[in-house]
Formats: C-alpha cells, structure tokens, sequence
C-alpha cells in the first residue's frame, strides 16, 4: 500500500513536498529507522488545512523499552569518548543543519504552520546550540582542591550521567531538541528524544542528520507517540532505573506530573515549564521601542511561545499612544495565511482545541464588559485554526482571560500609575519564566530587575533567547537551566576524589 507521503507526489507532482529528502516517517532507535512494534501510525497534520502530511509509528512503552537498552548499552562506549570527539562529532551534525537549513524550515512550516520567515529563524536560532555546545564540550572541566593535610590531594571530576530522556514541545520542535540534545551529548550522555505527536518529523529529520554525521548507533534515539501513548510513554521514561536524567519543555500541570514520576528513582530532572510573562512600560520609555518589542514578543509563533508577552502592563500617560501604535503596527505587519507562502508572516494556531480555548476566553471577557480594540474572532476564510491578532483592555478580574497564559495572538493591556503597583501585579501569578519592561530611567532598570520575580527579564528588549544566555524560570516555571555554559550541568555528576597517603 502507497503511504500517504507517495501519494500525494502522484496527486500532486509539484509538491514542494519531493525535495525534502529529510521527512522522514519510521521512528529512529539504535541507529536504525523503525516502525512500532505494534505496526500502528498516527497521522502528521499540517495546520493550516488539517491535511496529512505522512503517518509515524505509534510507538509503545515495548519500544520505548527497546530504546532505553539501545541508548544504555551506546552510553558504556560513549561516555569514554574525548571531548575533542564529541566536539567533532557535534560540528559534523551542525554543520548538516546549516547545510540542510532551508529544507529542515520547509519540514517545520508545514507540521507546525509557523511562516517560513519564522522557521528559517528558528532553524538558525536552534543550529546556534549545537555549534555552543560542539565549542562547550572542551570546557567541561573538574577542580583541584587545597587540601587541609599535606599529604592529600583532592579533586573534583565531571562525568556523563547517563541515559538522557528528552521529551519536547510542538511549538520550537527543532530548537528545543538542540538545546537539549547539544547538551547532553557534550557531557557524554546518550539520549532519547520523544517529540511532541504534533510535530514529530523535524525530530526525525534532525536523526537523520545526526546519522548521516556519524553518531554511533544508540547515542540519538526518536521515539514517536501519538497522544493515545505518550501518557505511557513518558511515565517509562521516568520511572526506569535505566534512566538517569529526563529534560522536559511544555506546561507546568504536565512538568508536575513527570517531576512526580520521577521521584521513584531519584533521577535528575530539568523542567522548562509555563510562563505568563509581563509587559511592563514605564512613564520614562521609548514607546516606539516597546511597540516594536511588543510585535515580535507577543506575535512570534502567532502567541504561542512559553516567553510571549502575556499581561501588558502600560502607565496611563503612555496608554492611549501605545494602543495607537500597537494597533498601527498590527495592521500594517501582520498578514496571516499559509506559512509557506510568500509574504505571509503568521500562520495558524496549532490544534482545533487551542482556537477554541483563545476564542473562548475573548468572548468571556468581551461579554463581561472588557474593551476589544481589534480582532477577537476567528479567520475561517484562511483555515479552521486560524484566530486575528487581538487587542483587549478593561480586563478585569471577574473575566477568565485575566491573569491567564493565553497562548495565542490576544493581547491583554492594562493601565498602571505606580512602579511598586506594577510590580506587584507582575509577580502576583505562580510561575516565572520570563519578563518584559521598558524605561530609559536607569535607577528604575535595576530597581525593577531585581524585583521581578522571573528567570530571564528583557530590558527594552522582546526577544532575549540565544546560545550564550542561561534559558530557564523560577517558581513554577520549572528547574534547571538550558543553553550557556551552565546547560550541560543537568547531564553531569560530580565526582569528588581524594588521595591520600601521599609520600614525599
């Protein structure tokens, strides 16, 4: 029987779909390309018109098992690899990136639905940690300690982990994996990585790529799972001995499900969970800056980014200019549609249940009296998960959308007069990942950084994210930290050595 794949070349010969050499539709375990063991797929959407790209295997915890002893028996020889090998091996595979780049963007648009705009962005955004951590590898260094007596020497080494499980989000399906898989490949682990079930062929095609640099056959396993299974899935993943760290990105209700999991075997665990991130412009800012910040922070993804401006927080006598500009830039920026057609700079939401909730939670607040200024409706002209740029103000606390992370394109404003006011509202929600304000008063900058109660703030800034910066929350936005010198901490032990009884 035709895979789906096949025909839709023969439908449709000039497909774009024949150049992508990298989309990929068997899962990857112990170097090998594989279907599941129960011989079942799932089907890959492309959201702007919920037509099937391919199916993946359905992969099941008897797979999920076969990939945990592939990565387990890869990891004896790995872990004894040098540095300068797994620096090598890491250039290899980025260096196929930068050279697939264009294709790897095209993979991403169409399961994802992000512009290519968008995609090459991420592309490039996500290339940049595994060149990091290809550079990273040759500066995982142990100490050398005083000792108290003198005939004592005291060190300190770093050593791999272990298995590393790599469960990642659907909106960043390819930097997510790089930031995570740069890692703990550096430190020497070998990892599994489960994709999210909508957006599972970049995973495949970044395995792909990982084969063709000549990773060893167990190092980089991708197990695909439909929601039917990933519960399962991933409980394995944290409950196995064999196990021994488990990086996850996605919503704080499900990191506290698998944090909980995994306390069975004590297993080292980094969370990258929900945010709902503050918008802050002060009297004394550039309000042409902040829109242009609110633009790209708020609207990237069509909203649905974990570091999205969520709650903007505008001092009255820069409210009515700022609603002016934003709804100028707006209307001339946005152009919503298909990503992969010219022009187009914002695609779809990425599921029907998510158009529902966004909707939903406008119509509750509109109906309760908050102020819509643009949008607040669906764009069933362009597709069915299609939902216009939204602004409201006049949002109160009796409306379900207050306080909420919205994950999508609305954008709730409020009015504030007092710095310490605006502070307190900002930090009045239980996570932390990221936050946002403008000032040109210097004082102020570091009065209300080291305030926010957040992980990463951008100051006059939208987009903060790269290689070089430690990427995480506090609170309940999670733990750990990824990217920078301090991402490869998750996947390393320290071991403390001493010697003693030394002559001299």
């Amino acid at each position: 029987m035709l895979s789906s794949f096949r025909l839709l070349l023969l439908r449709n010969p000039s497909s774009s779909y024949r150049s992508l050499s990298l989309l990929k539709n068997q899962a990857y375990v112990d170097g090998k390309w594989v279907p599941s063991t129960s011989c079942e797929t799932f089907a890959v959407h492309n959201p702007v018109d919920n037509a099937i790209i391919t199916q993946v295997p359905d992969m099941t915890i008897e797979d999920t098992a076969l990939a945990i002893t592939s990565a387990k028996s890869a990891f004896h020889s790995f872990r004894k690899t040098t540095a300068k090998e797994r620096s090598d091996l890491l250039r290899c595979w980025y260096n196929l990136m930068v050279q697939h780049s264009e294709e790897l963007a095209e993979i991403l648009t169409k399961e994802n639905g992000k512009s290519l705009a968008e995609s090459r962005a991420e592309i490039k955004y996500g290339n940049s940690f595994v060149e990091w951590f290809s550079e990273e590898s040759r500066r995982i260094n142990g100490e050398i300690l005083q000792a108290p007596l003198r005939n004592r020497k005291l060190m300190i080494l770093k050593q791999p982990i272990g298995v590393a499980a790599l469960i990642t989000p659907w909106n960043f399906p390819h930097a997510m994996i790089t930031r995570k898989a740069g890692a703990a490949i550096a430190a020497g682990c070998t990892c599994i990585i489960k994709p999210s079930e909508d957006t599972p062929l970049t995973a495949l095609a970044l395995a792909k790529l990982a084969e063709d640099a000549g990773f060893p056959a167990g190092v980089i396993n991708v197990i695909t799972t439909s929601l039917k299974n990933s519960a399962t899935v991933g409980k394995l993943l944290c409950e196995s001995p064999d196990v021994r760290a488990l990086s996850f990105t996605g919503s704080t209700p499900v990191g506290k499900i698998l944090y909980e999991q995994c306390a069975s075997t004590v297993k080292r665990i980094s969370l990258e969970l929900g945010g709902n991130a503050p918008f802050i412009i002060f009297e004394k800012s550039n309000v042409d800056l902040a829109v242009t910040g609110a633009m790209a922070c708020k609207f990237r993804n069509t909203g649905q980014t974990c570091v999205s401006a969520n709650r903007f927080y505008v001092h009255n006598k820069k409210f009515d200019e700022f609603i002016d500009k934003f709804m100028e830039r707006i209307s001339k920026d946005i152009k919503m549609g298909d990503g992969s057609r010219e022009g187009v700079t914002h695609g779809p939401l990425i599921k029907s249940s998510q158009v529902d909730t966004v909707e939903k939670l406008v119509n509750d607040a509109v109906k309760k009296g908050a102020k819509l200024h643009c949008g607040g409706k669906r764009l069933e002209d362009l597709g069915p998960l299609f939902f216009a740029p939204t602004i409201l103000t006049d949002v109160d606390e009796t409306m379900e959308i207050c306080g909420k992370e919205i994950f999508g394109p609305v954008a709730v404003i409020h009015r504030f007069d007092d710095e310490d006011e605006v502070v307190r509202m900002a930090n009045s929600v239980p996570v932390g990942l990221a936050g946002y304000f403008y000032s040109e008063d210097l004082s102020q900058i570091f009065r209300v950084a080291g305030k926010l109660e957040v992980g990463m703030i951008g100051v006059n800034e939208g987009l903060i994210s790269c290689a070089e910066a430690a990427f995480g929350g506090v609170k309940e936005s999670g733990i750990g930290r990824e990217g920078s010198s301090h991402g490869v901490e998750d996947f390393l032990d320290i071991k403390y050595l001493c010697i003693g009884n030394i002559q001299y």
